[in-house]
């Protein structure tokens, strides 16, 4: 369900017919605008998205007739339409007002033109309508790379979060943490509002990022990257020192690549977090270093095969 008042505020519209519906059942991140129906073409009509009025289709309404407007409009409004908006700041005829207040649709205006206005409403609604979960952990923004960090509670995932604050990067979630997938592909990771830019750190309680290292120092949301698992170091575990093979973890059906990273005292966990963002970003590109001194080592094995032929 899509919020009447949320709909309203994020994509910035005015109010010209309110209605007594305070949400809406809208299912798929689509517009429709009803050019073929105001000319009476009612098959596959998309009824139940929201409606977007151009310059087009209000051109088409002001050459009709008053009786026309009222008969076309009243049968366009007898579905259940969501909600219309009218870009351009158009002002629209008497009658379409009429039509929609009796049928209880509620009517807004945008300044926007409505090429921009339709993607950023699409945009919303991707993003209200994407699968959710939550999940426990830290989001912070490294070098424009969004790292997730997981584990158990009390192994210093807020700790190493802290300080990479302190060396200027970006918390976005603490603790709890919203993930939405927004394509097939693409997760985004925001923070609930109520506990949003707030931080508990063990031994001192709850902090506020945003009031003690500033606005540059929050993000609204980051796409999730990297996903950093850590964990107490176990002597007795065999933990990978190379890193040729790339694991990853499945969320909600995203691949995502993932590493586990053991912890003990005098592991300087904030830099360690950076250098993973940094190899991540040159992994993108076509680098990776382990393969690359593998490769080295294959073809000195191979010469010192050769010479002994």
């Amino acid at each position: 369900m899509i919020s009447a008042k949320d709909f309203e505020s994020s994509l910035h519209l005015e109010c010209l017919v309110p209605s007594s519906r305070t949400e809406w059942d809208i299912r798929t991140p689509d517009l429709n605008r009803p050019g073929m129906q105001f000319c009476g073409f009612y098959e596959f009509f998309a009824f139940e998205r929201p409606q977007l009025i151009g310059k087009v289709e209000m051109a088409y309404l002001e050459k009709q007739s008053p009786e026309e407007r009222t008969k076309l409009l009243d049968k366009y409004c007898s579905y259940p339409i969501p909600c219309i908006i009218i870009c351009r700041n158009q002002t629209p005829p008497p009658e379409f007002l009429a039509a929609a207040k009796a049928h209880d649709i509620p009517v807004y205006s945008s300044q926007m033109v409505t090429s921009k206005f339709t993607a950023l409403a699409i945009n919303y609604l991707n993003r209200r309508l994407a699968p959710h979960i939550t999940r426990h952990g830290v989001l912070v923004d490294v070098y424009g790379v969004g790292v997730f960090l997981s584990g158990k509670s009390g192994v210093g995932k807020s700790e190493a979060a802290l300080e990479l604050i302190k060396r200027g990067h970006q918390l976005v979630a603490d603790d709890v943490v919203d993930i939405c997938r927004i394509s097939d592909n693409r997760l985004i990771g925001t923070c609930p509002e109520k506990i949003r830019h707030l931080m508990e750190i063990r031994g001192i309680g709850v902090i506020d990022i945003k009031a003690l290292y500033g606005i540059g120092a929050v993000a609204q949301s980051k796409t999730i990257d990297l996903i950093i698992e850590l964990e107490t170091w176990d002597e007795n575990k065999a933990y990978d020192r190379i890193g040729i093979q790339d694991e990853t973890i499945e969320i909600m059906g995203v691949r995502v690549p993932h590493q586990l990273m053991p912890i003990k005292p005098g592991r300087n966990l904030a830099i360690i977090v950076e250098v993973a963002a940094r190899n991540l970003s040159l992994k993108r590109t076509g680098y990776n270093a382990a393969r690359e001194l593998s490769a080295v080592l294959q073809d000195e094995t191979n010469e010192q095969g050769g010479s002994f032929e």
